[in-house]
Formats: C-alpha cells, sequence, structure tokens
C-alpha cells in the first residue's frame, strides 16, 4: 500500500514562493546601493574638485600680492620718473631764458663795443640812441677827416648797414658837430673789426672838400 504526505507537500508551493520573492528583491536592493555609490563618488568628486580649486584660486592670490606689490613699486618710480621730466623741463626752460637774457645783454655790450673800436683820434661821441635795429649817433670831431675815417670804420664792422651821413657843421669853439645814423643786425661776426685809422689817413670827404 502506498502512502502519501499530503502535508509535506502541500507546503512546498509556499517554500517556492518565499524564494522567488528573496530573489526578486535583490535587484531591487543592488539598484539602490549602486545609486548610493554613485552618489558617494559625485559628493567625493566635488569635494576633491573643491579642494583642487582652492589650491588654485589660493597660488592665483598670492600671483596677484606678488603682481600688485610689485606694481606699486613700479609705480613709485614711475612716479619719480615724471617728476624728474617735469623738473628737467623745467630746468631747460630756465636755462633758454637765462640764455636769451645774455644774448639779448651781450647784444648792445657788442654795438658799444664795435661803435668805441671805430671811433679815431680827435672825435668823441655825445649822444647814442639805440631801438631794434637802429643807430642814431651824434659827436663832435676837431676837422671832417676824423668823422670820414669814423664813418668807415662804422661800414667795415659786418653787423653795421652801410652809415648814413645826416650832417655836419662847425660850431662853437671851432669844432664839428655831426650825426650819423644807421642799422645793425646781431649776426655772428664773420671777420675781425679793422682798427681805426689815424687822424689823416683817410681822403677829404665831400663836406671838407665843400668847406
Amino acid at each position: 500500500m502506498i502512502k502519501i504526505n499530503l502535508l509535506s507537500e502541500g507546503k512546498r508551493p509556499t517554500a517556492i514562493r518565499r524564494s522567488r520573492g528573496t530573489r526578486d528583491s535583490l535587484p531591487t536592493d543592488l539598484g539602490q546601493v549602486l545609486l548610493l555609490g554613485t552618489i558617494l563618488l559625485a559628493l567625493v568628486g566635488c569635494v576633491a574638485y573643491w579642494f583642487v580649486n582652492k589650491g588654485k584660486i589660493r597660488d592665483k592670490g598670492r600671483e596677484i600680492d606678488v603682481a600688485q606689490a610689485e606694481y606699486d613699486k613700479l609705480e613709485e618710480v614711475i612716479k619719480e620718473v615724471e617728476a624728474y621730466k617735469a623738473k628737467k623741463a623745467e630746468l631747460e626752460h630756465k636755462i633758454d631764458v637765462i640764455t636769451e637774457l645774455k644774448a639779448n645783454q651781450r647784444g648792445p655790450v657788442r654795438v658799444m663795443d664795435e661803435i668805441s673800436r671805430a671811433v679815431p683820434e680827435l672825435l668823441w661821441l655825445t649822444d647814442l640812441q639805440m631801438s631794434t635795429n637802429q643807430i642814431k649817433l651824434r659827436g663832435q670831431a676837431y676837422n671832417n677827416n676824423a668823422i670820414a675815417s669814423f664813418t668807415e670804420n662804422l661800414d667795415r664792422v659786418p653787423e653795421f648797414q652801410e652809415p648814413e651821413f645826416k650832417e655836419s657843421k662847425l660850431g662853437r669853439s671851432d669844432v664839428y658837430d655831426f650825426s650819423i645814423n644807421l642799422g645793425f643786425s646781431l649776426r655772428p661776426i664773420s671777420a675781425a673789426p679793422v682798427p681805426a685809422e689815424q687822424d689823416g689817413a683817410a681822403e677829404p670827404s665831400a663836406a671838407e672838400a665843400g668847406g
């Protein structure tokens, strides 16, 4: 006679169903683990990226500080250079003004020197008026030869234009009064002035011939 255990046979499907339920839950647990792992890796990556960038930012900040310090030094040097240029320009301007003043002072001095060199014996000047480029001379002489010599000596000076003889008349004490006008230019002297001739060396002038 064959015996069948119905109780054990009836319990088997339940065990099978339980085992199947456990197998079905495994993929869900694995997905959660993978998700959590991905999140953790992302967080680790973000933290690592933050630390790396923080180091780079710190290094760049140091470079900026060094560059700023160098810029401040260069700015001070630039200010010193600008101040030096300003002082140099001011000094050059003062030198130009002094040079111009000296040139203006040397002009009349040189004119007076040339006129004094041109004065012969027996003649003297009583008045001298000088404008921008004109000279008016008045004087006295013992004879017309001295006046003629003086006129010729003035004509030999490169800075002077041809003298314009105005008048010569016999005044008191047998002395001739004369006046001469001439233009001048303070260009560089091209030749040394000729020494004044002695009285009587020049030819008689037209005034003396007429007198």
